[in-house]
């Protein structure tokens, strides 16, 4: 629950200022007026959490922090990294999953969110926390082992891409290569075994790019992955994209920490993108795309083609219900066309971001 995360955090705080603010259970520190601090993300997932949706539990660390990481020659502002650690206790506690737990692994994503949307420029990573060790209990809980290692070769992509600065083609070939030596077509064709050869493939990519091993230790992938995310926000695609837009660089980027939730668990999961209207008439009718069987970053990257999402009508109509539902609960909340984002686990809906038309440039 939030109560113990505000307690966590308020016991362990060494920051000198508050930086973490988490959300939870029905709970938020944070709320839609702080976009400021928390980014348009996280000030949407406290928002969303606060008015009872199904929103994951995690925390964001301020814009503030980012700001402070620069002034600070690029090193986390002193207590920082102690109450970090402290709100991934606190997670683990609500959620009964442990950070690098052979049996039941804490994973998370990491996900930038400033003030104004910024779409493609800075970065996210999905699947934190797995390794060697975690992906057995990943696999054990979930009864999928194509599953586990599809999660694990993700990870290993964006990590080793975004993270540790390999060219992402490098990954790429050796998907490609891998599909073409085991004659799939889709990348949902690769089996577990298929999977973990990769998984093996990539790790290797890592250690030959950089001359390091991959970081295997969860909480040294969570320290780099959210400096990654500060450094991006000074990475040239988004300076040029802030510049273009008439965006100021002093207002920094938050990270927002999420509890993951897998849209990559079979044909009843699934994640997706919508306007709470078509902005093209204006009707009130859901407007986007999904996929079954897929993490966020194959809509985004345009990885398969992505269905209407008027298609879940049929295939989910009870999670196309309450997406429905949702939107027109939120457009009348914010008062304004709202584009939201979402991860369906398991016929179970999760909301990801919501944010105003009006707040988002692209």
């Amino acid at each position: 629950m939030v109560a113990n995360i505000e307690r966590s955090t308020a016991k362990a705080l060494r920051a000198g200022k508050q930086y973490i603010y988490a959300w939870g259970d029905g709970h938020a520190e944070g709320d839609a007026s702080m976009r400021d601090l928390l980014g348009g993300k996280g000030a949407g997932l406290a928002e969303m959490t606060k008015a009872g949706l199904p929103v994951p539990p995690g925390f964001t660390i301020t814009t503030n922090a980012c700001n402070d990481y620069f002034r600070n020659g690029e090193e986390l502002p002193g207590g920082l990294w102690e109450d970090v650690l402290a709100a991934v206790t606190a997670l683990e506690i609500e959620t009964g999953k442990t950070f690098g737990s052979a049996a039941n692994p804490l994973l998370v994503s990491v996900r930038s969110g400033a003030k104004f949307s910024m779409p493609g420029m800075m970065d996210t990573v999905l699947n934190l926390g797995l390794n060697d060790e975690t992906i057995g209990g990943l696999a054990a809980l979930t009864g999928d082992e194509r599953f586990a290692w599809d999660a694990y070769r993700r990870f290993l992509q964006m990590f080793g891409r975004i993270v540790l600065g390999v060219d992402g083609a490098s990954f790429e070939d050796a998907f490609v290569a891998k599909k073409a030596q085991v004659g799939a077509e889709d990348d949902t064709e690769l089996d577990a075994a298929a999977l973990r050869e990769l998984v093996h493939e990539f790790k290797n990519i890592i250690h030959e790019k950089t001359g390091d091993p991959f970081p295997a230790q969860p909480q040294q992938q969570l320290d780099l992955a959210i400096r990654a995310v500060f450094r991006s926000w000074f990475g040239q695609r988004a300076r040029d994209y802030r510049r273009f837009h008439h965006i100021p660089d002093d207002l920094g980027t938050a990270v927002n920490v999420v509890t993951m939730v897998f849209g990559n668990m079979g044909r009843d999961s699934g994640t997706g993108v919508a306007f709470t209207r078509d902005p093209n008439t204006g009707e009130h009718v859901l407007f986007g795309e999904y996929l079954t069987n897929a993490q966020g970053e194959d809509v985004v990257a345009g990885i398969r083609t992505a269905p209407k999402i008027a298609q879940m009508r049929a295939e989910m109509p009870k999670v196309y219900a309450e997406l429905e539902r949702i939107g027109r609960q939120l457009e009348k909340h914010y008062r304004d066309v709202q584009d939201l984002e979402f991860t369906i686990e398991r016929g179970r809906l999760y909301m990801l971001q919501t944010r105003s038309i009006v707040n988002s440039r692209s």
